[in-house]
């Protein structure tokens, strides 16, 4: 592998390893409701990109995209799933259900494979069938473990799916995107805040300097992952990174049960047996793609011989 490749790996290593260590960071703001925090999120966030869009003089292609509506529209879009994606993400946080967020992170891969099916009319092949099913067994046996749906685990997989779907149709760089994400984010986190104000309970103020600070980081926090994964797809094919990807829930699901205590039963680790066969069966469909690809490009491109 060359210094491009090894550069490559090294973002991803930041950014999945910032993801997985997310409920670490959120459980020190376990005493401050989970709309609270996203509210805090999405403004020092929108805030933090900002600046950083007017240090590298970038202002030129934020005015791109609001000069085409349908972008706006698209983005917005995106902003509002992946602000449903952080709140649920937090309000697992606060509940203790950190083992449910990362089981809905793992079966992201395969929920992306059935909305490329259902929307994008992709063909999958039999392992993408097989990865499917497992994913299926999987969340029917958790509603027979908990008798009831595990919506956590859904709702994440599906928002942050969702949100790949819609910010793929985007061809916008990851700042212009993300603050273009939180400016959508701001008319509701005021509105709330506006509402809170009038039942005497302050948004933005009235926190201790701790507070306040690790509220500000939470912007800072949730925009460097997302650079460092930007850069690290740059350097990387998409079989390394889709193979990168698993360091977040595991780290999630290691954080819980062995730094959280949250309790693991058999039925529940039979789930998560599950997932890992479908996305065993995910990644080797993804490489022989990829494999595939690669030896079409190279039948395309003869090495030419000096």
């Amino acid at each position: 592998m060359n210094e491009r490749g090894f550069a490559g790996i090294a973002y991803g290593l930041a950014a999945y390893g910032m993801w997985g260590f997310f409920p670490l960071f959120f459980r020190q703001l376990g005493h401050v409701p989970p709309m609270d925090v996203l509210c805090n999120r999405a403004a020092w966030c929108c805030a933090f990109v900002a600046c950083l869009i007017a240090l590298g003089r970038r202002w030129h292609k934020v005015q791109l995209v609001l000069r085409r509506p349908r972008q706006i529209v698209l983005l917005a879009t995106a902003g509002m799933l992946v602000g449903s994606n952080w709140l649920i993400f937090l309000y697992a946080v606060d509940q203790r259900q950190v083992i449910a967020s990362s089981l809905g992170y793992f079966v992201t891969p395969l929920v992306n494979i059935a909305l490329g099916m259902v929307v994008l009319k992709e063909r999958l092949n039999r392992l993408e069938w097989g990865a499917v099913a497992l994913a299926g067994a999987a969340v029917l046996l958790e509603f027979v473990t908990l008798g009831k749906l595990p919506w956590i685990s859904l709702a994440l997989a599906g928002t942050f799916g969702l949100y790949g779907l819609v910010r793929k149709q985007v061809p916008v760089d990851a700042l212009t995107g993300l603050w273009v994400e939180t400016l959508a984010m701001l008319p509701v986190a005021f509105a709330y805040t506006l509402w809170q104000a009038g039942e005497g309970h302050a948004v933005y103020s009235g926190h201790d300097a701790q507070t306040a600070m690790l509220l500000a980081v939470a912007g800072i926090v949730t925009a460097v992952p997302l650079m460092a994964f930007a850069a690290a797809t740059q350097r990387l094919n998409l079989a390394t990174v889709g193979m990168l990807m698993y360091i977040n829930p595991t780290l999630q699901f290691t954080t819980a049960v062995w730094l959280f205590g949250e309790p693991l039963t058999s039925g529940r680790m039979l789930t998560f047996v599950l997932i890992w066969a479908g996305l065993a069966l995910y990644s080797w469909a993804a490489w022989n793609k990829y494999r595939a690809k690669r030896g079409e490009l190279e039948v395309e491109t003869p090495v030419q011989k000096t």
